[in-house]
């Protein structure tokens, strides 16, 4: 309706310009919006006021000129004028009831865009080190990232989905040495455990898997694994004491790589890889979350790619040494610090890598790029754009979605949920409280960089109070009435329904109407702004208004020619349901349990 309105208004100012009345040349972008109040109509313009100056007019008389102009339509009933020079238009009832024709023809590709590109915008999302399972953080950035590549292709984007594999570096060390630590304990070694290494239980069966393989044979004493290696800390930071956690466990990965060797160590490395990268595969394919690419962090080195970039910076003249090692001038583009690239002992930083794998998106020719991070990771933003244009690349492609933790409830008080790890929540462990539909929709329903009070008790009630129960149990209750008309010998009926729309005047239906008619704009909308929670709030509005329409009319009405009418719109209501939900990766299930409930 917003695209119809603003060609009639384009019209009438192409006519203004041939009378000399507005200035020739290119008219600016017209704003319709929806307008704030019912009295004042339903959509309202500004474009008098913007133009006013150049027309040299007033705003109210160029609006006059303006509404005198505008082309006739069959979906505007008036036109009025309101305070300095706004431009009301008051629908006709047949606009808002074109709007169920618009749902029923293109079902659920309602509210989806023609594809406007053929370059594809990547997301990448969640990219969690494969060093343990994923927790209730990564489950907001997993919702958040699918919801949000969905949004961007309703709104007519091709869309990949990527996940950044950090199967190299030191954390992936860590894991390595713990794994073997392990390992040796299940073997009878009386390994003291690192404070620093990874204590899950998870740890533990990769440590056993890798006793079945190998039996004994990467057994060494523990008196060789510590030989020469630093103190630990005290595992309490409360008890002090001199040990280094960093140095200890750098000298246990080194022992390990010394006393395994080359192979022995990848293969050790590799399990503890391929283990935990499976589960988060299994743990993501579960949560409805899908991916078309997984990129190794490793075959950036190893394709020489991180070292191509870092030439590239040093070719032209952004990098400099430094205490022998080699420095971004970052600040030259706006970071608050220069940043290492190379160390001292001529590793590449994973900041290096960072700006290899971003240079290889823009590569690949992705149009845009967007990057769900966590909060914490708000300054690493400029320090990579800085970098990209360093390189000669437009920075502004590329787009940051920040998210905020989430933080456990149960009512008021804060949840400890057990794990096999005993240390964080995972998200497993979550979905098998609340489940999928639960989980997704309450990690979207806020913006990303706002926190997020997760209450489990609230997620799991069949209640109002539930926002997804709540917009579920709409498409669940439209099913239900359509199954009592049918069980009543009165099934709906497409082509009746479609030729009596005029019959819904009731103000419920007309406010049920206009909520419908916006859902394409909303997906333009939030895509614009990678807002996915925004289709949520949408939803949650959709269904006040179809509950309360709900409670106020019968819809299985004897009168043939209402009955129908009014079953369409409730046949498009679902439909629009359905489409949000899906965009948010949530089902739209046909029947749900609530005993307080009398369908009519």
């Amino acid at each position: 309706m917003k695209s119809h309105l603003c060609e009639l208004l384009h019209t009438a100012l192409q006519n203004l310009q041939a009378q000399n009345i507005v200035a020739a040349g290119a008219l600016p972008d017209i704003g319709v919006e929806h307008a704030r109040d019912q009295q004042h109509g339903d959509f309202a313009s500004n474009i008098a006021l913007t133009l006013a100056k150049s027309a040299q007019r007033k705003p109210r008389e160029l609006a006059q000129q303006i509404v005198a102009h505008l082309p006739a339509s069959d979906k505007v009933a008036r036109v009025e004028i309101a305070g300095p020079g706004f431009i009301n238009f008051f629908l006709a009832p047949a606009a808002w009831q074109d709007v169920v024709n618009a749902i029923l023809d293109a079902g659920a590709a309602y509210g989806r865009a023609a594809q406007t590109s053929a370059h594809p915008v990547q997301v990448e999302f969640v990219s969690a080190n494969p060093n343990g399972p994923l927790h209730v953080g990564h489950g907001r950035g997993a919702a958040i990232g699918s919801a949000l590549a969905n949004l961007l292709e309703a709104a007519g984007l091709k869309v990949q989905r990527e996940y950044y594999v950090n199967d190299a570096g030191r954390q992936m060390d860590i894991l390595a040495a713990s794994v073997w630590l392990r390992y040796l304990e299940v073997c009878g070694e009386p390994v003291v455990f690192p404070v620093n290494g990874y204590k899950g239980a998870y740890v533990y069966d990769i440590a056993r898997a890798l006793q079945q393989t190998h039996a004994a044979r990467l057994r060494h004493p523990l008196s060789d694994v510590m030989r020469d290696a630093p103190s630990d800390a005290a595992a309490d930071d409360s008890v002090g004491g001199s040990g280094d956690k960093e140095a200890h466990i750098d000298a246990l990965i080194a022992r390990m790589k010394t006393l395994l060797g080359a192979d022995d160590c990848r293969a050790v490395f590799d399990l503890g890889l391929s283990t935990i990268l499976a589960d988060i595969r299994d743990d993501l394919a579960e949560f409805g979350v899908r991916y078309d690419h997984w990129f190794s962090e490793r075959s950036l080195t190893e394709s020489g790619a991180v070292q191509r970039a870092v030439e590239r910076l040093r070719q032209s003249g952004h990098l400099y040494e430094s205490g022998g090692a080699w420095w971004f001038r970052s600040t030259a583009f706006g970071d608050e610090k220069d940043r290492v690239v190379v160390r001292e002992n001529g590793q590449p930083t994973y900041f290096a890598s960072d700006i290899a794998y971003h240079l290889g998106k823009y590569e690949r020719g992705f149009e845009r790029i967007v990057n769900v991070w966590g909060a914490d990771h708000h300054g690493y933003i400029p320090r990579v754009k800085a970098a990209l244009s360093a390189l000669g690349e437009d920075a502004a492609r590329l787009h940051v979605v920040l998210v905020q933790f989430a933080i456990l409830f149960r009512g008021k008080q804060r949840a400890q949920m057990s794990t096999r790890a005993g240390e964080f929540v995972t998200l497993r462990s979550l979905r098998a409280e609340v489940g999928n539909d639960a989980a997704r929709f309450f990690y979207v329903m806020r913006k990303s960089d706002q926190h997020l009070d997760f209450d489990l008790e609230l997620a799991t009630s069949r209640s109002n109070e539930n926002p997804v129960y709540y917009v579920q149990y709409a498409h669940a209750r439209i099913c239900s009435v359509l199954k009592q008309g049918e069980d009543k010998g009165w099934a709906w009926s497409s082509v009746r329904g479609r030729a009596h729309l005029d019959l819904l005047v009731e103000g419920h239906e007309r406010k049920l109407l206009a909520t419908l008619a916006r859902y394409p704009e909303l997906i333009e909308a939030a895509a614009a702004l990678y807002e996915p929670h925004q289709v949520a709030y949408y939803l949650m509005d959709l269904a006040t208004d179809f509950h309360t329409y709900y409670n106020a009319l019968q819809f299985l009405v004897t009168d043939d020619n209402l009955r129908d009418a009014r079953l369409s719109l409730l046949v498009a209501t679902r439909q629009v349901l359905r489409n949000g939900l899906n965009v948010l990766g949530v089902s739209a299930p046909t029947s749900m349990q609530r005993d307080d409930d009398d369908e009519k």
